[in-house]
């Protein structure tokens, strides 16, 4: 009895998931009575959502590109049932000051040749790499989680 639900501000992005639900499970997985729903909604204002609505909330690659990370992260908490999970996948920051150098001679030298090269699109991913550098390392993104009311963040 399980039911999710796919929220992206994008309504493009939207749609690419439909179409490989259905690619992948068949038509069906999008009849609502399956408990998979897509819907647009920002991260920092998820008003179609009551509190207290979700069990888990995920979010991959997409916090550090919200113009408000701390708005997104109350909004999570809001939205999370107590008990609940936050559960976030991202880039951050490399420690190891030797491993750094390498990783930043890496990300900013190569990543953005290879975007050009392989897609023909340097800048998206320059953005890339300097929205991991700009974005909070991983103590101020568990203290900014804290604040925004989540107990035992961590990474």
């Amino acid at each position: 009895n399980v039911k999710i639900t796919v929220c992206d501000i994008n309504t493009e992005m939207l749609r690419v998931g439909e179409r490989r639900a259905r690619e992948r499970f068949g038509s069906a997985i999008l009849d609502e009575s399956q408990g998979l729903k897509f819907v647009q909604g920002n991260a920092q204002d998820l008003h179609d959502f009551e509190d207290n609505t979700f069990d888990l909330y995920t979010i991959a690659f997409g916090l550090r590109n919200v113009t408000d990370v701390d708005r997104a992260l109350s909004e999570a908490r809001r939205v999370l049932k107590p008990g609940g999970r936050f559960m976030c996948l991202e880039f951050s920051q490399v420690p190891n000051e030797v491993f750094r150098q390498i990783y930043d001679t890496y990300s900013f030298q190569i990543i953005p040749w290879m975007g050009e090269v392989v897609a023909n699109d340097r800048a998206s991913y320059q953005y890339l790499v300097e929205s991991i550098r700009k974005f909070s390392n991983q103590d101020e993104l568990v203290q900014r989680m804290t604040s925004a009311g989540f107990t035992n963040a961590q990474y």
